[in-house]
């Protein structure tokens, strides 16, 4: 059983990393705040019943998914606003031309990964639906295991995997789709009827 005592030794460390959680699942600099505030007293509630020994990040992480989806998406009160700049999602954008594929090679798709700023990822990763974007946001930016998101959101491994896979592909098409647009890239071309060819 965990002491009250070492509550804050243990948990303010984290208070940056659960702040872009809660930004990224928000979209609200304020709600946000307001989310990890109320999380910080939960966990001091209840760090009582924390195992120590245990992953203390995963747990601050369960309690914020749990309070966001049990609070604050039920109450949306202001107009959506774009204030992650102070986040640091450049491991998210790092990660993204390989985050799908174990090959040896890095593919056309992959080398343009590489050209796209923090607040284009940023725009794509907030545009996902709400259960991809913070399976993404947990594996890609906080860097838990497929085990620990399944704690954190309380469902199967397959799901989280499946949402994984999901959501990262929906973000790589939004960021092609960016990419087309701002002439980046050429959109790919549709394959050319075989008569066509053969005429």
């Amino acid at each position: 059983m965990a002491d009250q005592a070492t509550f804050a030794e243990q948990a303010m460390p984290l208070m940056g990393s659960l702040y872009s959680g809660a930004l990224r699942m928000t979209r609200n600099a304020a709600d946000a705040e307001d989310l990890v505030q109320e999380v910080y007293l939960r966990a001091y509630r209840g760090f009582g019943g924390f195992q120590e020994g245990t992953n203390l990040k995963a747990w601050l992480f369960r309690i914020l998914t749990n309070t966001y989806i049990n609070s604050y998406r039920a109450r949306q009160r202001r107009p959506e606003q774009t204030d992650l700049d102070e986040v640091e999602d450049l491991y998210l954008y790092k990660r993204l031309g390989a985050m799908e594929s174990s090959a040896l090679s890095r593919s056309a798709e992959d080398e343009l990964m590489d050209t796209f700023t923090e607040p284009t990822v940023k725009a794509a990763l907030e545009d996902l639906p709400e259960n991809f974007r913070v399976a993404v946001m947990l594996s890609d930016v906080e860097g838990f295991s497929y085990k620990e998101i399944a704690e954190i959101l309380d469902i199967p491994i397959g799901t989280v995997m499946s949402r994984l896979h999901r959501g990262r592909k929906a973000l790589q098409q939004r960021l092609m789709e960016y990419a087309v647009t701002h002439g980046l890239a050429d959109r790919p071309a549709d394959p050319v009827p075989t008569a066509m060819v053969e005429g």
